[in-house]
């Protein structure tokens, strides 16, 4: 007979060893027959009866062993559409399908893919996934674990018993599959992973699309299909709305200390929807940019920690909760930015450290696999099924959950193997560099699977270094991105704030060195929460002088930082001065607008993203040279700048002075290039930003005066610690 088992095969099931458990257990065939024979493990239980689709018994199955083992066989039958009636040892009796009868959820397409490291959407397949199997309606599960002993699906439908739902391995590609049927949506579960050592971790779905809250750390089913979008007139006009010569002015925002309920609860994301998003629309940004919003266990790694790379936070709602955040955004005409994170993961043992008993996800080798700065794991990126995992990602966030841009973090620390180590902790590549060149590859391929699966995506590198090409397409031989952050421009206009006025004429170069490099990528210039945290005070915090002074020139700069070459991100908080840098654990102080001066703070930046908006000359040609014309740079001693902003026509084009000391500049006289009158459409001096009101009332005609190189001049009054910006009148 074909069906006699052995005892060392029946005690490797029981102990949850066996290799290949679909091949033991469910509904086999006698060779060169129709006799069929039906095993089943089911532990705690006394009996078990076969049943036919119409309920009645096929006969009760044979116990082969006393922890749980039976057999039957049914002779010659072609209908292998059959249940169980089991009873368990307390003497409840029930009726279950036998997961075993089931064939395999993933094609034969499937398994070629995945091994090959190019299944763009592997997330349709790994994961939990609410179908319905031969007439069945059950939940399909697979997950990646190629050196595993046994890998099986636990939760209360098991009684989060390893042994009793193993799953099918598929040898080629490492994958292990499994239908349970008659479970659904909202079901908790984790996988159970048996290594070779015989020790057994439980670790969180890496494809899961919802997880419990913290402190939990299993997973939940849920079934993204059903969200309904209303949002398809920004869908269509998505990639006009996100190109290069529109205005892009980003609101950083960390959804849990935006704004808090009494008590200091979260908002959730519909009621961050009913509050931001009127909040966004009305200060005139163009986008939102959230810290990362994946599933994260602990709340002050603010996201940049994840665990869920497919899974929005359950602090805030629901995945479709999300969606309905974003969706309203869009129905707003506001784009959504999201900071993605395939720099490096978390150790938690429910992660991906160590995910099947082996370095999987990450090196073996510490000094190429872990961030000792942060306590993190780094990504082996020169494994196709790692590089997958995280350009399928990338794709599911931007598709399913319509995100216009990713924002990719700590890119820097991808590129350089020697990133933050020191002699002896780092190894070169095999020419001897400090390229990562694997790293490398994957963000040139990530790059290119955005912008070619996904109309109007964007993605925006932090890089903090001289990388060159970094927003230059692969085909030249960049990485792809579309933009990068430009720390460099942020560094220095920082410092050359934070001195004193009457010492700043020693520091000019600061404010005018990045007009030098300012075309070699498309710029973002990022006024970022990186800015006030860690000891380094508010933007309010950062400038000198008294009260007046330091709104004065928080507004100047502020007014520099809109009209220059480049996007624009300010962080949550900084558009109205907060006076504390930010706590993650408490919203942000908005009784502080009761004050004229942080209110007036927020007026000018209202003003200014809606003069960003409605003046092509400010980012028609933010990464072209010809965008920008220097008109003086070089008056150190007044620390007064002056440049032009161009768009595309002829004559389309501001002036925009700035006056970086708290003196009254009268009689001021700036080159213009042609014969009209110029009219101040800005001024962060303005009373109603809480400035002193000087002013250059009315049209200001030009006079036939030579100056900066200019054949025409006019004269104006540059108010203390301002920024004004000039448009011609015809």
């Amino acid at each position: 007979m074909q069906n006699l088992l052995s005892k060392e095969e029946m005690e490797a099931i029981i102990h949850g060893d066996h290799g290949n458990v679909f091949a033991v257990l469910g509904i086999h065939k006698n060779k060169g027959s129709k006799e069929v024979y039906i095993r089943a493990y089911q532990p705690h239980t006394s009996s078990m009866e076969v049943l036919d689709r119409k309920g009645d018994s096929l006969g009760m199955m044979t116990k082969l062993d006393d922890r749980g083992f039976y057999q039957i066989e049914l002779g010659k039958t072609d209908n292998f559409d059959y249940k169980f009636r089991i009873t368990n040892d307390q003497n409840y009796t029930y009726i279950a399908e036998d997961v075993y009868r089931f064939s395999s959820t993933l094609g034969d397409m499937d398994v070629y893919l995945l091994a090959e490291g190019n299944h763009l959407e592997m997330y349709k397949k790994l994961g939990a996934h609410v179908i319905e199997k031969d007439g069945v309606k059950g939940v399909s599960f697979a997950v990646w674990a190629p050196n595993a002993k046994r890998v099986s699906v636990v939760g209360a439908f098991n009684n989060w018993d390893g042994r009793v739902n193993v799953m099918r391995k598929h040898p080629s590609c490492g994958m292990w599959d499994i239908f349970i049927p008659n479970i659904g949506e909202g079901e908790v579960y984790k996988y159970e992973i048996k290594t070779h050592s015989n020790n057994i971790f439980l670790k969180a779905d890496p494809v899961a699309f919802f997880a419990e809250k913290r402190p939990n750390t299993a997973s939940i089913v849920y079934d993204i299909n059903h969200y309904l979008w209303n949002d398809e007139e920004w869908m269509r006009y998505r990639q006009e709305y996100n190109s290069f010569d529109k205005p892009m002015s980003i609101y950083e925002v960390h959804l849990g200390s935006w704004r808090r309920k009494d008590g200091n609860d979260y908002l959730t994301y519909r009621e961050l929807a009913d509050t931001l998003i009127p909040y966004v629309t009305n200060m005139g940004f163009t986008h939102v940019e959230f810290l990362p919003v994946s599933e994260h266990p602990l709340d002050s790694s603010w996201g940049y920690q994840v665990i869920g790379m497919f899974a929005p936070t359950s602090r805030f709602g629901t995945p479709d909760d999300f969606r309905y955040l974003i969706d309203k955004f869009h129905q707003a005409g506001i784009g959504v930015i999201m900071d993605w994170v395939p720099a490096h993961f978390p150790k938690d043992g429910h992660g991906l450290n160590e995910f099947d008993g082996t370095h999987l996800y990450e090196h073996a080798d510490p000094r190429k696999g872990e961030h000792t700065d942060w306590g993190t794991k780094i990504y082996n990126y020169g494994r196709s099924e790692v590089s997958n995992f995280l350009c399928a990602s990338a794709v599911y966030w931007l598709k399913e959950f319509h995100i216009d841009g990713l924002r990719v973090d700590a890119v820097a620390s991808m590129l350089y193997l020697d990133y933050s180590r020191k002699n002896g902790e780092w190894i070169p590549n095999q020419y001897g560099g400090n390229e990562n060149i694997e790293a490398i590859s994957f963000l040139r391929r990530m790059n290119e699977l955005a912008y070619s699966q996904v109309d109007g995506a964007m993605t925006i590198a932090e890089e903090s270094t001289a990388w060159p090409m970094v927003s230059r397409p692969t085909s030249m031989g960049g990485l792809g991105f579309g933009y990068k952050w430009n720390m460099g421009w942020m560094n220095d206009t920082l410092r050359y704030i934070a001195h004193e006025p009457i010492h700043r004429k020693y520091h000019h170069g600061m404010l005018t060195f990045g007009l030098l490099y300012a075309f070699n990528e498309n710029f973002v210039l990022p006024i970022s929460h990186d800015e006030v945290v860690h000891g380094k005070g508010s933007m309010l915090a950062k400038m000198p002088g008294d009260e007046w002074q330091k709104f004065a020139n928080l507004r100047a700069y502020y007014g520099f930082m809109y009209t220059h070459p480049g996007k624009k991100l300010l962080f949550m908080g900084c558009e109205f001065g907060h006076d504390r840098e930010w706590n993650s654990e408490e919203g942000l102080r908005w009784f502080l607008l009761d004050h004229p001066m942080y209110k007036g703070m927020q007026n000018c930046v209202r003003d200014l993203n809606l003069m960003y908006k409605g003046n092509e000359p400010l980012y028609q040609q933010d990464f072209d040279y010809r965008g920008f014309e220097w008109i003086d740079h070089s008056n150190a001693d007044d620390s007064v700048i002056a440049y032009m902003r161009k768009g595309y026509n002829a004559g389309d084009y501001l002036i925009v002075i700035c006056n970086f000391t708290p003196v009254v500049r009268e009689n001021y006289r700036i080159g213009v290039p042609e014969d009209c009158q110029y009219q101040e459409i800005f001024n962060s001096d303005d009373p109603n930003y809480w400035g002193s009101g000087v002013k250059n009332d009315g049209p200001r005609q030009a006079e036939h005066i030579d100056c900066n190189y200019k054949p025409y001049s006019i004269n104006l009054r540059l108010p203390p610690l301002s920024t004004i910006v000039i448009k011609p009148i015809r």
